[in-house]
């Protein structure tokens, strides 16, 4: 056998060998994350069309519950990762958070009035925002450090598994009820309660975390000096990428503005998704073994490589390598971002920590998507993608001194 046929066989049971070794409770997480993406997906997949065929609803109401719903959850992460904290009880918010987004389901295809979709969005977001932060802090207290960005990894993959999961099905499913939206929301309800039921059968606190010192008061002065430099450099590290992240929404409206089929545009976000899922654990893995900051500005850098072709590229040949490549930053920056989160953070300040993470990187897509779409209606497609690659530019730059200061530390 040839070195390099060794060296490959080396690789395959060393990714084998550490999936084994990530513990139970962070793969139940994963599979509570797709199973939930899943039923999610499959409503949201279609929601903006039931509003306005069926419901009647003007566009800029469809605007006005998206933004607001995800505001909504942005901002009860800060306060759902405190209370994780300050209760030292991580798995009780995070069954609350999959319960009420579960029960909400129901209501989608029962809705009589816009009314009834407004308040069930409203809720599932705010579940969204309760289970979050405790989620991402209860990964961190039963990962290993040496396991730590392979088990963040593998939770984004199986979480991202759900979001193209979800459209496939809704696609699948119209098609056999001959295009009942009502029936494709009920068939959403089974994955959600399976993932509400793997929380409170299969998910655990981590034992040693009851008797740890608790926290008082999180969100006081005395404790939030607590998180490190490290911290606040990457939550501002963030922010400004996402900057350069706007919504993906932008994607959808290149695709239409190419000339790609309406039927054949819910493809891009399964396409993004698809290799989203697949990239997000090997990254994990190579996060372990290598400079996280490294692994940070390249992912940031394919962004920009992302939006160049997006803005300069024609045709869908340069859609699908715009979006392969969309797709590829998200699965080498997301989990790594949490993470280094989890990495700076104070063990019975982590909810706390991906709380306010949390906020100041929703705030910032939101702000994001606005001058996106302003740049769009003013100067068109190609100056909101370089825009985009502009300030990806910025923050690979912005990185450069940490990943050179981090390589100094480590000689």
């Amino acid at each position: 056998m040839s070195l390099a046929a060794d060296e490959s066989a080396n690789d395959v049971a060393g990714r084998r060998s550490t999936l084994r070794r990530i513990p139970r409770g962070i793969w139940a997480l994963g599979f509570v994350s797709m199973l939930m993406d899943t039923s999610s997906e499959m409503i949201h997949a279609l929601l903006p069309v039931y509003l306005v065929t069926v419901l009647g609803t003007s566009a800029l109401t469809v605007g006005l519950i998206e933004g607001v719903a995800e505001s909504t959850a942005a901002i009860t992460k800060v306060f759902s990762g405190v209370l994780s904290d300050w209760l030292g009880r991580r798995k009780l918010l995070v069954a609350i958070g999959y319960g009420m987004a579960a029960f909400t389901k129901p209501v989608f295809p029962l809705a009589g009035t816009v009314g009834w979709v407004i308040t069930a969005r409203f809720v599932d977001r705010i579940g969204k925002g309760i289970r979050g932060a405790p989620r991402d802090a209860l990964i961190a207290d039963l990962a290993p450090s040496e396991l730590r960005g392979a088990s963040f990894g593998l939770r984004q993959s199986l979480d991202t598994a759900g979001a193209f999961i979800g459209p496939a099905l809704a696609i699948g499913l119209m098609w056999l009820t001959a295009d009942n939206i009502r029936w494709v929301f009920w068939a959403a309800l089974p994955p959600a309660f399976a993932a509400l039921a793997l929380v409170l059968f299969v998910v655990h606190d981590r034992p040693a975390q009851a008797r740890e010192k608790r926290v008082h008061a999180p969100l006081s002065r005395v404790e939030l000096v607590r998180l490190p430099p490290l911290y606040w450099g990457v939550v501002s590290i963030a922010a400004v990428f996402t900057l350069a992240r706007f919504s993906e929404a932008f994607l959808v409206l290149r695709a239409q503005e190419l000339g790609l089929a309406l039927a054949l545009i819910p493809l891009v976000l399964v396409v993004l998704n698809v290799v989203y899922a697949f990239s997000s654990y090997p990254v994990g893995v190579l996060a372990d073994r290598f400079d996280r900051g490294t692994l940070l500005a390249l992912g940031v850098a394919v962004l920009a490589v992302s939006d160049m072709v997006l803005a300069l590229v024609g045709g869908l040949g340069g859609l699908a390598l715009g979006v392969v490549l969309w797709g590829l930053h998200m699965g080498m920056t997301q989990g790594l971002l949490a993470t280094l989160v989890a990495d700076a953070a104070p063990a019975n300040l982590r909810g706390t920590a991906f709380g306010v993470f949390n906020l100041v990187s929703g705030l910032a897509l939101l702000a994001a998507s606005a001058v996106a779409g302003t740049l769009w209606d003013a100067f068109g497609s190609r100056a909101t993608f370089l825009a985009g690659a502009g300030i990806a530019t910025i923050t690979v730059l912005a990185l450069m001194p940490v990943v050179h200061r981090a390589r100094r530390r480590k000689a």
